[in-house]
């Protein structure tokens, strides 16, 4: 009975409770509509984007406000500086160790408000034209009527600001007096004889123990006249640049390295004007490859470069020892505008041509690239340089004849060649490094027995009948144009028949052709090179990789014919235009001979007295 009055109450005390289960239940899965991840990251994104907004345009408010209270700072400060000079005694209105000279200080560090600032004074004396200027009509013997006082206030550490700057004039109260100085202009202008404004000059009177010292700039027309100078002889030392220019200047006379200066310091007289020009420009640059024929890198490669304008009789404004790196470059920034000439000084090369020719030229604000083509050294080279007479550009396929008693060598200006003399180095070699190997050769060849000769091999003075020789691959360094086969000697044994000698040429763009194609002179392998000097297909053309085939036979066991050098010609870019170079010769006089249809024939005679030289040849119409 008990058991069952708590069974009754248990039941009843669950149906009074079940109302408020229900109704929790509901709440509890009412409030399971949440936000996802991706909501909750846009949501964030949104907020943070608008935050960034708000703090940056906070920011950028404080920013103006700074700036604004500096700008504030700055033009107080400037007419501070200005009122203190106009309340100068007049004669006290200058710059200390300037002219005009005075009490007032060029540069100074001021502290207004907890802001450091610049202040950089500048006081010129003024010719105002009511009473005639100096040098004019009428002459003004008093040419310092008024002083031009300009301050500018600076501030390196307040962002965005730019200087501030105030100007005004100062006048004398009483009237003037004949001045005892004169006058110095300094006039700058560029390349192309256009003032230039804004450019740094700075003048020191050299000759006297009182310093004056002027640091200013010209005005629009390129100008900077200093009025009421003292009088001196080469006194005031003038330079003139600006940033990102050249640097132009007067030098003192009688200086044991330029003793007599083409512009001497300035000399002021009395109650006249000197003028002095001087002429600046945006700076270049030359970009130097050091080279070889087939357009490899000559690492570490001496030259001197050597500037057309002049500071003094025979001393160039720029003349320096230069070296190119271990890739065979070297990039000369900061180059004056103006003509530089490459002198060779390497002791194992020589300059064998140069792209573009000397003297390279160098313009304002703009790069060079000058290619400096060498070959390995021998002594007494002379290089010839052939340019047209109307245009002074190089003229390439002129024929260059040197020659002395007994002795005769002609080649083309504007094609590169390459030979080899020798192959008893044997076989085997694939790309033409060592210069005395090649590729294959069959049993009849004998490069041994002669030294530097290519004959058919023999056994007890019996020669074989045949022999072929393939050489290495020639790179020319670019895709080229072919001109001429040949080889010497060119006259061969009448005992060994017709068509002793006998050359196939195969070429390619790479080293690794699926097949080395050997052509004749017709562009087919039925033909053979049989006479030296013969022109090459063009077929070839375009290729940058060759190789030869030496065919020799013999109709009679007793005699052989024989190779000595085998060559070719071609151009590329790595050429030098106009040019070629003669080199190994002796110390004897040399006659060059220039020829080129259409221009009148050049004859001269030189000496081969000198390790190396270039001679210049200017063929006229």
């Amino acid at each position: 009975m008990k058991h069952e009055s708590r069974s009754i109450k248990h039941e009843k005390k669950r149906k009074e409770c079940a109302p408020f289960a229900s109704h929790l239940f509901t709440l509890v899965a009412h409030d399971s509509f949440a936000f996802t991840l991706i909501e909750v990251l846009v949501g964030a994104a949104v907020f943070l984007i608008v935050a960034l907004a708000a703090y940056n345009a906070y920011i950028g408010l404080f920013k103006l406000i700074d700036l604004s209270q500096y700008k504030i700072l700055a033009v107080n400060l400037a007419n501070e500086q200005f009122e203190i000079a106009r309340n100068m005694p007049y004669n006290d209105v200058g710059i200390t160790g300037g002219i005009p000279s005075g009490k007032l200080a060029h540069t100074q560090t001021l502290v207004r408000g907890g802001v450091t600032f610049g202040v950089t004074t500048t006081v010129r004396n003024l010719d105002l034209p009511f009473d005639g200027t100096i040098g004019g009509s009428p002459n003004d013997l008093s040419p310092a009527d008024n002083k031009l006082v300009d301050i500018m206030v600076s501030c390196d550490g307040c962002k965005n600001m730019k200087p501030i700057s105030l100007t005004g004039q100062v006048a004398p109260k009483n009237l003037e007096t004949a001045s005892n100085n004169g006058a110095l202009f300094v006039r700058v202008f560029d390349a192309n004889g256009q003032p230039v404004q804004g450019a740094s000059v700075n003048i020191v009177n050299v000759a006297t123990s009182t310093s004056i010292i002027i640091n200013d700039v010209t005005d629009a027309t390129g100008m900077l006249q200093i009025i009421d100078v003292p009088p001196g002889n080469t006194a005031y030392r003038i330079t003139v640049t600006k940033n990102g220019y050249s640097t132009d200047r007067t030098y003192p006379p009688g200086d044991i390295a330029n003793p007599t200066p083409l512009k001497p310091d300035a000399t002021v007289l009395l109650q006249q004007v000197t003028q002095v020009s001087f002429s600046i420009d945006k700076l270049g640059m030359i970009n130097v490859v050091s080279i070889g024929p087939t357009c490899a890198s000559i690492p570490d490669f001496n030259f001197a470069l050597v500037s057309s304008k002049t500071i003094g009789t025979n001393i160039p404004k720029f003349s320096q020892n230069l070296m190119t790196n271990s890739s065979g470059t070297l990039d000369l920034t900061a180059m004056e505008w103006d003509t530089y000439t490459v002198v060779p000084t390497d002791t194992s090369y020589v300059v064998a041509g140069l792209n573009p020719l000397n003297p390279t030229t160098v313009n304002p604000d703009s790069a060079q690239q000058l290619q400096i083509i060498a070959t390995p050294h021998m002594p007494q080279s002379i290089l010839v340089t052939v340019k047209d007479g109307a245009t002074q550009l190089p003229i390439s396929g002129a024929t260059v004849t040197l020659s002395k008693s007994g002795w005769t060598d002609t080649k083309t200006t504007g094609k590169g060649f390459i030979n080899q003399t020798d192959w008893s180095g044997g076989d085997g070699q694939s790309e033409y490094i060592i210069t005395n190997r090649y590729m294959y050769d069959s049993l009849g060849i004998d490069v041994t027995s002669s030294v530097g000769e290519t004959i058919l091999r023999s056994a007890f003075g019996i020669y074989m009948f045949y022999g072929a020789l393939e050489s290495s691959t020639f790179d020319t360094g670019s895709d080229s144009n072919f001109y001429t086969l040949t080889w010497s000697p060119t006259d061969q044994p009448v005992e060994t028949g017709p068509d002793n000698v006998r050359f196939q040429v195969a070429t390619a763009t790479s080293t690794t052709p699926t097949d080395w194609e050997f052509l004749g002179p017709d562009g087919t392998t039925e033909t053979y090179y049989t006479i030296p000097d013969s022109p090459m297909n063009e077929v070839h053309n375009g290729d940058r990789y060759l190789r030869y085939r030496m065919h020799l036979k013999t109709v009679t066991s007793t005699s052989t014919p024989r190779i000595a050098d085998a060559s070719f010609t071609f151009t590329s870019s790595c050429t030098p235009p106009g040019q070629v170079i003669f080199s190994n010769l002796s110390n004897v006089m040399y006659h060059i001979r220039v020829q080129k249809d259409g221009y009148t024939d050049f004859e001269y005679d030189v000496p081969a007295d000198t390790d190396w030289q270039e001679v210049l040849v200017v063929l006229t119409q």
